[in-house]
């Protein structure tokens, strides 16, 4: 059945006029630059108002003026579905569009219209697509996409789809929360901030659920609610998601997609690339039967699949970051995000805030192929640095950043605030740009004329990248600027990993800032970045092990970062804003998930290595689950595995990221009957599989085994897969260390006068111990111990405190302290490795 559409899109002229109207208003104001193109960005994208229902749309277009602009013929392009989409379609599908071409109306850098006929998308019906499409000099066609989209249902090299964004909000079912913490007055001064949480729980929506998606994680914290309101237990996985005031999700906008190797060759002058989401077919390969009602119509068919991208969150186009990412979104529809913001302000023991984790410092290659280049100022480590000093590309990120808090979030982290800089021709010195990252921290939130800042968290170690930033940097330079925001802490910077001897050792000073002016700093240890980077240290030539926590690599790793000592000194005692990561508390896995990469795939395998031994077991490996895309390979032992990769980490780093190279290089390594080879040979491989697999590898097959790794680690990393065995006394421990520091709000300021710290050191153990006073009532106080690291220490606590003991109770008792009978005298405790209590007054 055809979905006739109502009417062919036009341009109304008098409404395009006076939007151009408005644009020249401004443009000729007395405004600054920035604010011009900041309320021409408003307005850029695409808007459907309900009270005409015409549609604006609005492109900045600083490489199409003047006459290139006649020349090229540039049009929009406007595909209205005529077939149904199932959003929920695992596989491909075939369906016809409608196709319109109108031409906009240019003014200056930008092209306006106002259009009758487009489609809005909502959570039940497909909207229009559109974008802007021409034929260059050349004779090459070129798209320009919408920065600023609201939807990107199939990626974003595929068209936005117009959205009705009032039906995003009219029907959320947290509108009285969001009521309740907004204001309707017009002023930005003087509108309030988001209460800061006590606590953080950060979650990467790829793993947090078997689904793997948005509407998985909803449907985990649904059942929870409803079993904490029909007073049921929770399972040990299940107690690992409450507890918490605020979840931080990482980045949650499109990432980088697949790509041919003709885009990914930095020689290749193209910059035009298709979608492998939405790929139109010629007749012949659509094979669907011909209509009468198409006659009179510009048909396109195009095959829709399901974006299945897997990235991290932090190799971002810049574009659409606006939206959600679609590979996240079961229904394809970012009413999906709603209701998991919803479900959690609505919470059956509170409103759990929502943070999100966005990323401006930086964009991935593939921005070229999506931004003009006035975005971009050149290549940089990660990618592509960002113009943040143009006017117009300064408030289209603060648009952008606009309307993704209006998904009704309450808070946001800056990734890498420390790469905000820009050359200062006067002091003739690179200089950071924190106005700018003040303004962000501003962005104004509306929804349903209820308007509020939220609460803003930095990521910044200037002076970083400088020799020795890690030693210099104070982590303090925007708090001071910024009362209320929060920055990341030194001791969750990603080179932290407390499974070595000397970790502890190192940060003593840092610990000492923690302790004395850390109430407005992030803490803890684990998160994405230190757990990925903690498996990236070679087993086999650091001695610095802390075999204390355990008796082989894997149980040292996740009772490092899962550690009963180090989670009371932080949740009980230290100042600051606890969070924890999911695949901590989880005892997951964790990684740098990149599936898309054909150019530096087999590089980020490379640095991967580690992977395989800090959280791989013999016993894990061969589970039939567990990584079939590598075993289907040939590689169906983990020690021949470890050997192939340690190979071709060896060849990338003597080999200057040459894949033949690389291949020959592990070829060599892996061959012992090879005497020439300049590298240090690794031994035979065990398994005739993987034996012929080296042995006819090449450059595309070194392609193909780096996908089908990354995309085994990602299915090994989801937390769900260890849910059976996790132990529920250390979960409900973590709990309970949660649920005393909501209790207890006043531990997340600086220690007072009263109050002591200390900690016995050595070259044997190290012991924190401590005594804190509630600053609004003196009598309630607690005392904490701690053994943080070493061999078993007999602790006298009454006499380095000077406490009569028999004025104390115990509060809290980490799980193996709990289960024997020394707690019966308090005076002299035998204190073993990774134990703690909490004392409080009887």
């Amino acid at each position: 059945m055809i979905a006739q559409t109502e009417n062919s899109v036009t341009l109304v002229e008098a409404a395009t006029q006076e939007l151009l109207d408005w644009a020249a208003a401004i443009t000729e104001s007395d405004r600054t630059y920035f604010e011009k193109a900041k309320a021409l960005a408003s307005r850029l994208g695409s808007h459907y108002r309900r009270e005409d229902g015409l549609t604006e749309i609005g492109f900045w277009t600083p490489e199409l003026t003047g006459e290139a602009l006649e020349m090229m013929e540039v049009r929009l392009e406007v595909l209205t579905p005529l077939d149904p989409i199932d959003w929920r379609c695992g596989t491909s599908q075939v369906v016809r569009f409608q196709r319109d071409r109108v031409a906009l109306k240019p003014h200056r850098e930008y092209l306006w219209g106002v259009l009758s006929g487009m489609r809005p998308g909502s959570r039940d019906r497909a909207g229009s697509f559109y974008w802007l499409r021409y034929l260059d000099a050349q004779n090459r066609p070129q798209t320009v996409r919408d920065v600023v989209a609201t939807s990107l249902p199939f990626g974003i090299f595929a068209p936005a789809e117009l959205y009705d964004t009032a039906s995003l909000q009219e029907n959320r079912a947290d509108l009285d929360y969001l009521a309740t913490s907004g204001s309707t007055q017009a002023e930005s001064h003087s509108l309030p901030r988001t209460h800061p949480p006590s606590n953080i729980l950060q979650i990467y929506l790829g793993t947090a659920s078997e689904a793997g998606t948005v509407e998985g994680l909803t449907k985990i914290y649904q059942q929870i609610a409803t079993k904490l309101q029909n007073q049921q237990e929770l399972n040990a996985a299940e107690t690992n998601f409450i507890g918490y005031d605020a979840v931080q999700l990482l980045p949650v906008e499109p990432t980088i997609e697949y790509g041919s190797d003709r885009h990914q060759d930095e020689n290749s002058e193209e910059n035009e690339i298709d979608s492998e989401f939405f790929t139109f077919l010629t007749p012949s390969e659509a094979d669907l039967p011909s209509s009468e009602d198409l006659e009179l119509l510009d048909v396109a068919t195009v095959q829709l699949q399901r974006p299945n991208t897997q990235n991290w969150g932090f190799d971002v186009p810049i574009l659409g970051g606006s939206t959600i990412n679609p590979a996240f979104l079961e229904t394809l529809r970012p009413d999906e995000m709603v209701d998991l913001i919803a479900t959690l302000h609505n919470f059956p023991t509170g409103p759990i805030q929502v943070i999100f984790d966005v990323v401006f410092s930086h964009a991935d290659d593939q921005a070229e192929l999506c931004l003009n280049r006035q975005f971009l100022k050149g290549g940089n480590s990660y990618g592509q640095e960002l113009n943040h000093q143009l006017p117009t590309v300064r408030a289209i990120f603060q648009e952008i950043l606009r309307r993704k808090v209006n998904f009704g979030i309450d808070g946001i982290r800056l990734d890498r605030a420390h790469e905000y800089q820009f050359f200062n021709p006067l002091s003739g010195r690179m200089e950071q740009d924190d106005a700018f990252l003040l303004e962000m921290s501003d962005v104004v939130q509306e929804i349903n004329g209820y308007r509020r800042h939220l609460c803003t968290i930095f990521e910044d170690a200037r002076p970083w990248p400088d020799e020795g930033w890690e030693q210099v940097a104070t982590y303090r330079d925007l708090i001071e600027q910024k009362p209320g925001s929060y920055q990341w802490s030194p001791l969750i910077f990603g080179n932290n990993a407390p499974m070595l001897y000397s970790f502890w050792q190192e940060y003593e000073k840092r610990i000492d800032e923690v302790i004395h002016h850390g109430e407005r700093w992030v803490v803890g240890c684990g998160n994405h970045d230190t757990l990925r980077r903690a498996h990236q240290i070679d087993p086999e030539i650091s001695t610095d092990i802390d075999w204390h926590l355990g008796d082989d690599l894997r149980s040292v790793f996740l009772n490092a970062y899962d550690n009963p000592a180090v989670n009371t000194w932080l949740y009980a005692f230290s100042p600051g804003l606890p969070m924890d990561f999911l695949h901590a508390t989880m005892r997951s896995p964790w990684m740098f998930f990149r599936n898309t990469d054909r150019r530096y795939g087999v590089l980020v395998v490379s640095e991967e290595v580690g992977f395989l031994y800090w959280h791989l077991t013999p016993q894990l490996y061969d589970d039939e689950k567990a990584f079939p895309r590598v075993k289907s390979l040939g590689f169906t032992k983990l020690t021949d595995l470890r050997k192939f990769c340690m190979s071709l980490r060896r060849g990338v780093l003597e080999r200057e990221y040459d894949l033949d190279e690389i291949v020959a290089a592990c070829k060599q390594c892996l061959d012992p009957d090879n005497m020439d080879c300049d590298l240090p040979s690794l031994g035979p491989l065990e398994d005739e599989n993987s034996i012929a697999f080296v042995r006819y590898i090449n450059s595309d097959r070194l392609k193909e085994f780096a996908r089908r790794f990354l995309e085994d680690a990602y299915e090994f990393c989801n937390v769900w897969r260890y849910a059976n065995q996790l132990d529920s006394k250390q979960t409900h421990f973590n709990l309970q260390l949660r649920k005393f520091r909501q209790q207890n709000p006043w531990l997340q300021y600086n220690l007072k006068s009263r109050d002591r710290f200390h900690r016995v050191s050595d070259d044997r153990r190290i012991v924190f111990y401590g005594k804190r006073h509630n600053p609004d009532n003196p009598q309630e106080e607690i005392v904490m111990l701690a053994h943080i690291w070493g061999d078993p220490m007999m602790v006298s606590l009454g006499d380095w405190l000077q406490l009569d003991l028999s004025e104390w109770q115990s509060a809290i008792v980490s799980p193996s302290l709990a289960e024997d009978d020394r707690l019966k005298d308090l005076r002299y405790l035998e204190l073993r490795n990774s134990e703690a209590l909490v004392l409080k007054v009887k």
